[in-house]
């Protein structure tokens, strides 16, 4: 089971110098995806417990992301996950509006999660 969340990051987004974005807005969409992941599993958003992630490449206002959460194993509350954000498209400069289409995309975070749904709250018929 996966979840996909595709968007632009906006010049709210640019927390740092040069537009460079936090790398807690990219958690937060991780956590989002894991939320879907876990809505369509068991019916319920569930609560993260961990996330461990490594930042590999920078993201930048007008930068658009692909965020993957991947459900890889199911115990009897526990739930592991693999996220990805990478980049698809990018802003030639910050000062111009021309972008690219990045032939492949960039890897730039990847994270493994830990979310638990409590046994009570677990309702969905798994697939």
């Amino acid at each position: 089971m996966q979840s996909l969340i595709r968007l632009r990051m906006s010049t709210a987004d640019g927390h740092y110098a040069g537009g460079l974005v936090d790398g807690a807005r990219i958690l937060q969409l991780m956590s989002d995806a894991v939320t879907e992941v876990l809505i369509h599993n068991d019916g319920d958003e569930g609560l993260m417990r961990t996330m461990n992630a490594e930042f590999l490449a920078p993201v930048r206002s007008g930068d658009f992301l692909e965020i993957r959460a991947t459900l890889v194993s199911t115990g009897n509350s526990s739930r592991k996950l693999e996220c990805t954000a990478h980049k698809v498209v990018q802003l030639v400069t910050a000062e111009d509006s021309a972008a690219d289409v990045l032939k492949e995309p960039l890897l730039v975070v990847k994270a493994n999660c830990v979310a638990v749904v409590p046994v009570p709250k677990q309702r969905a018929v798994k697939k």
